[in-house]
C-alpha cells in the first residue's frame, strides 16, 4: 500500500518542482516579478491562489477534527470565514490593487503603509515586518505540523524506529520540497503552484464525504449513528455559548489583515478583473469548506460504524483516505493534503521574506543593493524563516488549529482595521497607524500569554481576534483624531 501511495505524493512533487521551474524562467529577474509576479496574474490564478494559501492544513485537519470531535456548531467558523472574506473581496481588493501601484508601486504591505503615511516610513515600515516574520513564523509551524501528522499516520515506521521519527521526517519533506519551488519560482511560482492545490484540494474535499455517504446505508444511517453518539450532534447551536458564536464568526475579521491573502490582491492584472476573481474565489470556497465540514461530520460515522479509533481527531482526513481508496487515489488524496499545507506555507514564505528584503535589509543595509542581489537575498530570507518554523514545529503534539488561531488573530488584530481603515479613511494618520498596529499585536499577545482565549468555543474563553481588532481600531480612530486637532492647531495664527 505504501508503495502506490509514495508513487503519487513523488509525481506530485515532482509536478510542483516543474511549476517552480518554469516560473524561474519566466519572472525571477526583478523584484517585482519575484515578489508580486509582475502583477500579471489572471483572475482564475489570483482566485485560487489566495484561496489555497488561505486554506491551509487547517481546511483538511483542523476543521474536519474540530467537527469530527464537537459536531456542527463547530460549522459557525466556517460561516464566520466565508462573510469574511467575501466582504475582503468586496472592499479591500479592488482599492488595494489599485493605491499599491499609485503610491510608489508598493511590492509589499509595509511598503504600502509606509507610502500612504511618509511622515511615519520608518516606523510603520520597521513594526510591521517583525510582525509579519513573528506571527508568519507560528503560522507556518501550523503547516509544518500537519505535514509532520500526514507522515506520521501514514507511513508508520517508514522512516524510522518511533513515530517521531516518521513525524520529523514529514517536517523535513514538506518543508524541502516547499523551499525549493519557492526559492526558485518566487511568487509566480508560488501562485500557480497554489491554482494547482487548489483544484487538488476541492477534488478531494468533494470525493471524500460522497464516498462515506455512498456505503451501506446512505445518508440515513450516517445521520441515525451521529443521532446516537449525541443527540445534538448535527445542531448549529447545542451547547453553544453567545461568547462561543461571537468567538467563532469573529474569525471573518482576521481577513483583512492576512498578508499572504491580500498580497494576491496587489498582483492581479486589473482592478477591472477583481469581480471575476472574486467570484471564482468565492464559489472554489464554499464548494472547499461544505467538503471540509463533510469530511468532518461523515467520517466520525464512518469510525464509529467500523469500530475504529482514532487518537487524533485532526487527523480524520488521513484515516479515510488509508481505509476508503486504492493506494494510488490515496496517494492523491494525501496529495491534496499537502497542497493544502504547501500552498499556505510557501505563501507565507515569500511575504517573510519579501518584507524582511524589502524593508529590512534594502531599507537598512544595502539601500542601493541590485534586483540580482535582491532576489537572492529573498531567497536566503525564505531558508531563515523557514528553519525558525521547523523549530517550532519539533512538537508533535501540536495542534494545527491552536497554532492557527493564534497567527490568525495576531494578523487580523494588528493589520485588519490598518489596512481597512488605510484604504477607506482620508482622515486616518501615521501616528493612529503606528498606534493601531501595536496595540492590535500586543493586546492579542497579551490575550494568549493569559490565557484568556482557552476554549472559546462554549468555553469561558474569549478569542483573541475580538479584544485585538477593537482596541487597534479604536487606537487608530482615537490617535488619528487627536493628531489631526494638534496639526490644526499648530497651524492656526
Amino acid at each position: 500500500m505504501q508503495t502506490g501511495t509514495l508513487i503519487s505524493l513523488a509525481l506530485y512533487f515532482a509536478a510542483m518542482l516543474a511549476i517552480g521551474f518554469y516560473a524561474w524562467r519566466k519572472s525571477t529577474d526583478s523584484s517585482e516579478g519575484y515578489l508580486l509576479g509582475g502583477r500579471k496574474l489572471s483572475p482564475a490564478v489570483a482566485a485560487l491562489s489566495a484561496g489555497a494559501s488561505d486554506m491551509s492544513g487547517w481546511l483538511l485537519l483542523g476543521l474536519p477534527g474540530a467537527l469530527y470531535a464537537a459536531g456542527m456548531v463547530e460549522v459557525w467558523i466556517g460561516i464566520g470565514l466565508f462573510v469574511g472574506a467575501l466582504i475582503n473581496w468586496i472592499i479591500v481588493a479592488p482599492r488595494l490593487r489599485e493605491q499599491t501601484e499609485q503610491l510608489g508601486n508598493a511590492l509589499t504591505i509595509p511598503e504600502f503603509l509606509a507610502n500612504r503615511f511618509p511622515d511615519k516610513a520608518l516606523a510603520l515600515r520597521i513594526t510591521s515586518a517583525i510582525i509579519i516574520v513573528l506571527f508568519f513564523a507560528v503560522y507556518t509551524a501550523a503547516g509544518l505540523v500537519g505535514g509532520g501528522k500526514l507522515f506520521e499516520t501514514s507511513f508508520a515506521g517508514l522512516f524510522g524506529q518511533t513515530a517521531m521519527s516518521d513525524y520529523m521526517t514529514g517536517i523535513w519533506i514538506t518543508a524541502g520540497v516547499v523551499l525549493a519551488y519557492t526559492m526558485v519560482g518566487g511568487f509566480l511560482a508560488v501562485s500557480l503552484t497554489d491554482f494547482v492545490q487548489g483544484c487538488i484540494m476541492v477534488v478531494a474535499l468533494v470525493l471524500m464525504p460522497l464516498v462515506v455517504l455512498s456505503g451501506d446505508g446512505g445518508v440515513g444511517a450516517v445521520t441515525s449513528q451521529l443521532n446516537r453518539i449525541d443527540p445534538g450532534y448535527l445542531s448549529l447551536t447545542a451547547g453553544l455559548s453567545f461568547v462561543g458564536f461571537l468567538s467563532a464568526v469573529t474569525w471573518g475579521l482576521g481577513y483583512f489583515g492576512q498578508p499572504h491573502i491580500i498580497v494576491r490582491f496587489m498582483a492581479i492584472r486589473s482592478v477591472a478583473e477583481v469581480p471575476k476573481a472574486r467570484n471564482i474565489g468565492m464559489s472554489w470556497m464554499g464548494v472547499a469548506l461544505l467538503g471540509a465540514i463533510g469530511v468532518g461530520i461523515t467520517g466520525r460515522a464512518y469510525v464509529e460504524m467500523n469500530g475504529l479509533v482514532l487518537e487524533d481527531p485532526e487527523t480524520i482526513f488521513i484515516l479515510l483516505a488509508n481505509t476508503l481508496f486504492h493506494p494510488l487515489i490515496t496517494g492523491f488524496l494525501l496529495a491534496a493534503l499537502l497542497a493544502a499545507i504547501m500552498s499556505t506555507i510557501s505563501s507565507q514564505l515569500l511575504v517573510s521574506s519579501s518584507s524582511l528584503t524589502e524593508d529590512f535589509y534594502r531599507l537598512f543595509l544595502r539601500k542601493q543593493a541590485s534586483e540580482r542581489e535582491t532576489v537572492n537575498v529573498g531567497r536566503l530570507f525564505v531558508a531563515l524563516v523557514a528553519l525558525l518554523a521547523i523549530y517550532i514545529a519539533r512538537d508533535p503534539d501540536s495542534q494545527v488549529l491552536g497554532l492557527v488561531s493564534n497567527a490568525w488573530a495576531g494578523f487580523g488584530a494588528a493589520f485588519g482595521p490598518l489596512i481597512l481603515l488605510s484604504l477607506t479613511w482620508k482622515q486616518m494618520t501615521g501616528a493612529g497607524a503606528v498606534a493601531g498596529l501595536v496595540t492590535g499585536a500586543v493586546v492579542v499577545i497579551i490575550w494568549i500569554a493569559l490565557g484568556w482565549n482557552a476554549a472559546f468555543m462554549g468555553g469561558p474563553g474569549v478569542y483573541e481576534i475580538i479584544p485585538g481588532f477593537a482596541m487597534a481600531m479604536a487606537a487608530i480612530i482615537a490617535v488619528s483624531k487627536l493628531s489631526n486637532r494638534q496639526t490644526v492647531s499648530a497651524q492656526a495664527p
